[in-house]
């Protein structure tokens, strides 16, 4: 291993970088928690006020005063201000663009400290999976009304990035022969794009399931108020399915690509390796998502079960898979 070419200066950035990104997507989500927590309580308030008739006193004292002042001339009155769960919330949803941008960061340093593409071991490949999430995460739900939805996208991608910086953790180094291929940052990089849009459309699938279940039911207590802050389940049903529809062919040509670079590297397109068939049966079940959300009878819980099986195989790929078993995609760097 030719330690001379790592620039150890940026490596030791990147890692700062990656510790800094948690630490703020950690942030993030603890207020946008606090932004379902808050609005609960607000309008808990609000019906306890309206059933004592406060509502109605409220805003009879708010005609007689701010309404004949607004109506002479000349006077200004303040624009209303945010309420503060709005407030907590839109500084959270900062935080996930300043994680974004800062896991990125993580990963261009650690690219320029080894000379390579910084995806050649598990560790840098969950790192770019999860960018690759938040990104589609970033733009899937970029309006006000699905910011809710970040409290449970957060926490699976914290859980990834918290495996790989605990148990999966790399030192920089050059990229292992087996993997020196112009193929590498192409069947990885599309992969990574794959993997991390189908996170967001297993989390919309969840919700969708538990929105049309007996706990999506409207109900009183804290888990009946979080719930009414998610969107509906249509909503939830079209995410899913809309980032499945763009994730799905995506992936399948990381796994195509894939297979010719096997071909270049070990004489076959195919061999049965653990990785290629559990990652040919996940396109499988995601073929049958796409195919059962189509049919009649099938395309509301049912597909919703087929998608969340899909994510689950995907999960069992990246850890079961690269950590447990032994293959010619043994190459997780740890150990």
């Amino acid at each position: 291993m030719n330690t001379f070419e790592i620039d150890l200066g940026l490596a030791r950035y990147s890692d700062w970088a990656f510790t800094t990104s948690v630490l703020v997507l950690v942030g993030a989500l603890l207020l946008l928690a606090v932004e379902l927590a808050y609005s609960r309580s607000r309008k808990v308030e609000a019906r306890e006020l309206v059933a004592a008739g406060g509502g109605s006193m409220a805003g009879a004292a708010g005609r007689g005063s701010v309404g004949v002042d607004s109506a002479r001339p000349g006077v200004v009155t303040a624009a209303p201000r945010r309420p503060v769960d709005e407030r907590i919330g839109r500084a959270g949803l900062a935080l996930v663009y300043v994680g974004i941008v800062v896991l990125f960061a993580c990963i261009v340093l650690r690219g320029f400290a080894t000379s390579r593409v910084p995806w050649g071991n598990m560790y840098e490949f969950i790192n770019l999976t999860c960018f690759c999430g938040l990104v589609a995460a970033a733009i899937v739900l970029r309006r006000p009304q699905y910011r809710a939805l970040w409290v449970f996208v957060l926490p699976p991608v914290l859980v990834l990035l918290t495996v790989s910086g605990k148990w999966l953790y790399t030192h920089a180094a050059p990229v292992m022969p087996a993997l020196q291929s112009y193929w590498l940052p192409i069947h990885v990089s599309v992969v990574s794009l794959g993997s991390g849009v189908f996170l967001v459309a297993g989390v919309s699938s969840i919700l969708f399931l538990v929105k049309t279940s007996r706990l999506g039911e409207p109900r009183e207590g804290a888990l009946g108020a979080i719930l009414a802050r998610v969107p509906d389940a249509q909503t939830l049903d079209r995410i899913a399915y809309r980032t499945t529809i763009f994730a799905f062919p995506v992936f399948g040509f990381g796994v195509i690509f894939g297979a010719i670079w096997a071909e270049e590297a070990w004489g076959r397109y195919w061999g049965w390796d653990p990785k290629e068939t559990v990652s040919f049966i996940a396109w499988v079940v995601y073929a049958a998502y796409l195919h059962a959300r189509s049919t009649a009878g099938w395309r509301d819980k049912k597909a919703a079960w087929i998608n969340v099986v899909g994510f689950v195989a995907m999960v069992f790929n990246l850890f079961f898979i690269n950590l447990v078993t032994v293959g010619l995609h043994s190459y997780a760097g740890v150990g």
